[in-house]
């Protein structure tokens, strides 16, 4: 494993989210070999180990093993060992008179140190998070990583005991933060890098070429899963558990929720008229159809998008907790890969997922997800093609050609309609009519 060594005169080490090879987890793109601006993600760790041994040795894991030695005197040196206790290999050993060891491996590693100060060992240490302070960061960003990536950040805490703090977006916290106890949750702006004796970022590291800051590239583990090989526990699919107020039916006949909306071209569902037939083909078989996207048009440039004719429009920029109670209720979902969609996953509701970009390992499973591999597909999960966030129009295989966005632009409307048929109980229009009936029922009696 190779590491960095500063001298002590040199020992202002600021591992920073915008270091170079995106050390720092930056989400980065390259277009004709230059680097975009780059957004800071995490906090940085501190300047100094914020752990204390003897002989005036630093030491701590906040984003991979970090040690700092004082100088010695003239023909003394420090030897120092790094092993992983799990493989049982030794990473790194190296003598110095002074200055910091760091590893270059940033994820969870059980990390044993060993320290001679000329041939007598003075420092012996395993990492152990057990009542020990620990921080996760999850970036500020989108729904659906926050939703993807905490399941396994209770997980951590579990498997050691730790006193777990987890530093992500307030809009996010009321989510989580009712359910799980003995989770410190802290606007990541506001997080204090300084007391934690452990510390591990989630992300998507996309040129992460040596696999520092993930064991796994991510396109392989998924996106979800990405978070599970990172904190080094178990790569299991399970839903986070989150709270949702006054959670109660607020539309008596059955329903459906769709989300047409993203954040870039490839996302969307491109068929022609695709959206507008499905609404219609639901409403007939007596659902109401319920557009929850944030915004009721969106795009750029030439290019938008707005909700589908039919459909009722309860777009907006509201509450997590509000689209988290109309998605519990729902019959199904039908959207995108999107935050929605991890929403709807997450609470327990039938997800249809309309997407071609991404390979289905990308997403959580479901029964109920349509791609089409009689088109080009899957190029989000392809190494060969780092995805740019900059660029809406995005396709790194057939930009400009005829071709451009054919995995989404060839899923039929027959297609969706077929895996939408497999969910159970569902599409019953007698039934659908007899509710619909029985709520007219009510409320005239009311």
């Amino acid at each position: 494993m190779e590491t960095k060594e500063i001298k002590v005169e040199d020992n202002q080490l600021q591992l920073s989210a915008l270091d170079s090879n995106n050390s720092g987890g930056v989400v980065s793109s390259a277009v004709d070999g230059k680097k975009q601006a780059q957004r800071k993600m995490f906090i940085d760790v501190p300047p100094q180990p914020t752990q204390v041994g003897p002989e005036g040795i630093l030491f701590d894991f906040n984003y991979g093993c970090r040690i700092q030695v004082p100088v010695l005197t003239e023909g003394q040196e420090w030897r120092i060992k790094l092993s992983d206790t799990e493989t049982g290999n030794v990473i790194y050993e190296t003598t110095l008179s002074a200055g910091v060891v760091q590893s270059s491996k940033k994820y969870f590693i059980p990390f044993k140190i060993e320290i001679w100060k000329g041939d007598r060992l003075v420092f012996d240490h395993t990492l152990s998070l057990k009542d020990a302070e620990v921080l996760v960061q999850l970036p500020v960003g989108t729904l659906g990583d926050a939703l993807a990536w905490f399941p396994y950040v209770p997980q951590l805490q579990e498997r050691h005991q730790c006193k777990l703090t987890c530093g992500m977006s307030e809009a996010v916290i009321p989510l989580f933060k009712e359910s799980y106890p003995n989770v410190n949750f802290v606007p990541l702006d506001q997080v204090d890098p300084n007391k934690f004796y452990a510390s591990y970022r989630i992300g998507l590291f996309f040129d992460d070429w040596e696999c520092t800051h993930q064991p796994v590239d991510f396109r392989y583990a998924g996106l979800h899963k990405t978070a599970a090989y990172i904190l080094g526990v178990n790569p299991i699919e399970k839903p986070a558990k989150i709270h949702i107020p006054n959670n109660v039916r607020e539309i008596q006949e059955p329903y459906v929720c769709i989300a047409v909306q993203s954040s870039t071209q490839c996302k969307y569902w491109n068929q022609p008229g695709g959206w507008i037939e499905i609404v219609k083909w639901l409403k007939s078989k007596g659902y109401r159809v319920i557009c929850i996207d944030k915004d009721a048009t969106w795009g750029q440039g030439v290019t938008f998008t707005s909700i589908p004719h039919g459909a009722e429009d309860m777009t907006g920029n509201l509450p997590l907790a509000d689209r988290a109670r109309i998605l519990a209720h729902a019959d199904f979902f039908v959207g995108l890969s999107s935050g929605l969609a991890w929403l709807a996953w997450t609470v327990g509701t039938p997800v249809v997922m309309i997407s071609g970009f991404t390979h289905p390992n990308n997403e959580f499973y479901t029964p109920y997800r349509v791609i089409n591999y009689h088109t080009c597909n899957s190029c989000w999960n392809d190494p060969k093609h780092i995805f740019d966030h900059y660029d809406f129009f995005w396709c790194p295989r057939h930009k400009g050609t005829d071709r451009a966005f054919e995995c989404t632009r060839l899923i039929t409307p027959q297609h969706v309609k077929s895996v939408i048929e497999r969910i159970p109980n569902i599409l019953n229009k007698d039934r659908n009519e007899k509710m619909i009936t029985l709520n007219s029922i009510r409320k005239n009696k009311k």
